[in-house]
């Protein structure tokens, strides 16, 4: 049974692993999702929700988590298969399979959010779980550093997008940019704003010259 935890939190023992994701609200690139489990004996401080902090700690803070956590890892599910079978799914089995990968067996799996992946571990969805558990902290912090470097290479590839600046988020200037010069590999087909812009391009593709 799968439990959604808004206010008090389970208790818990042994190892706990916390998942989090990022990378669902963008037109474009990667879901990407994290599983932690903390050593606490070699606690971190200064873990809360990853968009709380500036990129320069939390590129401090993923580097400690690497060094310090018993376990990590990190999973990222690609634009086409977010197309395929749903940007939850593809979230799901992002998170399903960070936990899968981790090489230690956690106890107890708490993901951030109302949703759980389909796991063979205890598992609970917290909600606001990223400020609210350290080893959710975690992966939001692990998640997150790995996408925006993603995107930053995704700009490197495809410039006009403005991706180092918007990670794939529907800004105006994405907007602006995908209507111009219509979507790349990498943006989410199944996406109003990216369906529209394929529309459009058809559109002024059939116009005659």
């Amino acid at each position: 049974m799968i439990t959604t935890f808004q206010d008090e939190l389970p208790q818990v023992k042994g190892l706990l692993a916390g998942v989090d994701e990022a990378g669902r609200g963008p037109l474009a690139g990667n879901v990407v999702a994290s599983a932690v489990i903390l050593d606490a004996n070699n606690p971190i401080d200064g873990l809360t929700d990853s968009k709380k902090l500036s990129a320069q700690r939390r590129e401090s803070l993923a580097q400690k988590i690497r060094e310090q956590a018993i376990a990590w890892s990190i999973v990222s599910v690609d634009s086409v298969t977010i197309d395929q079978i749903n940007i939850l799914q593809a979230t799901l089995l992002a998170m399903k399979q960070a936990v899968e990968q981790l090489g230690v067996t956690p106890d107890h799996v708490f993901v951030d959010g109302n949703r759980c992946p389909q796991i063979s571990y205890p598992v609970d969805a917290i909600i606001k779980g990223d400020l609210r558990v350290t080893e959710i902290s975690a992966a939001s912090i692990l998640a997150k550093v790995e996408r925006d470097a993603q995107m930053q290479a995704l700009h490197r590839q495809y410039p006009v997008y403005g991706f180092d600046q918007h990670k794939g988020y529907p800004t105006k200037a994405h907007i602006e940019a995908l209507n111009e010069h219509g979507p790349c590999p990498e943006h989410r087909r199944s996406y109003a704003p990216v369906r529209d812009a394929v529309a459009r391009k058809k559109g002024r593709d059939a116009l005659p010259v």
